[in-house]
């Protein structure tokens, strides 16, 4: 397969970056607000005490009896090297890349070495569209929001597999860069971090959950609803969604359906 290099989704821009590879959200406490403490400490620990190679040892072993590792699941590693890679605090990477060190490559010290850090593409490189993945890129201008959305393929994919259904034809992702339209959009996936159906369950990250050292696909019990499958199912999953009655589960596909709707009338009734 070729190397999919046309969009680095990792480092897309100075406005936001993704470490979900990193371990980021296999934390137990995955918060926006635990993640962000996390990383500033690390990374002004980081800059307070590495001066060289040998440094990296003394500040991971300060990092692992300063944090909390407890894990979502325990097969995916959580690199300590993960941290802030810019002033603003808006972009997260690696604390060991060269770029951060002068030009000196420190990643061979870490978990996984140089080489499959530098090499490694996530699924999202190859499942989603290029224009999916720009659009996604177009969206979001939020580290933690941006890193929960361009993993979830199926949501992605999801949605704007509805958008193009009832348009007839892709979005362009060049409308999405400002504007209503990328308000409408940003809304939508905002749902990954403010849905009011979630699970409260913190083994649970998307459609997956998580014992120990495995991980299952979760499901929606549609007949203890006394309903069908909504075809909004992967959307639900994708949202780590928990429904306690027929009640809950009408009022969340009125939620998805007229997120959508609003995305289709604008962009219909605005063309370019």
């Amino acid at each position: 397969m070729l190397k999919p290099v046309d969009i680095h989704l990792c480092q897309p821009g100075p406005e936001k970056s993704c470490g979900a590879c990193c371990g980021l959200y296999n934390y137990r406490d995955s918060t926006r607000e635990s993640l962000e403490a996390r990383l500033k400490a690390r990374t002004a620990l980081f800059h307070d005490t590495v001066r060289g190679r040998g440094d990296l040892e003394t500040f991971s072993d300060l990092v692992t009896s300063m944090e909390s590792m407890e894990k979502r699941y325990e097969v995916i590693y959580c690199c300590e090297y993960l941290g802030f890679i810019d002033e603003e605090h808006r972009r997260v990477g690696c604390l060991l890349h060269p770029l951060q060190n002068n030009g000196e490559d420190l990643r061979d010290v870490s978990f996984y070495g140089r080489d499959l850090c530098d090499g490694h593409f996530c699924p999202s490189y190859y499942y989603l569209s290029r224009w999916e993945q720009q659009a996604v890129v177009n969206v979001i201008d939020d580290w933690y929001l941006y890193g929960l959305v361009i993993t979830d393929i199926d949501l992605v994919k999801e949605y704007f597999r509805f958008i193009a259904d009832g348009l007839g034809e892709a979005p362009d992702p060049g409308r999405l860069k400002t504007g209503r339209l990328k308000d409408v959009a940003q809304r939508f996936f905002n749902f990954k971090t403010t849905w009011p159906f979630r699970s409260p369950e913190t083994n649970r990250l998307g459609k997956y959950y998580f014992d120990g050292s495995q991980y299952m696909i979760s499901h929606i019990n549609y007949d203890a609803l006394s309903c069908e499958r909504s075809r909004f199912d992967k959307i639900f999953l994708s949202l780590t969604s928990r429904f306690d009655s027929q009640r809950d589960l009408r009022q969340a596909e009125d939620l998805v359906e007229d997120s959508i709707s609003a995305f289709i009338d604008y962009y219909r009734d605005h063309p370019q």
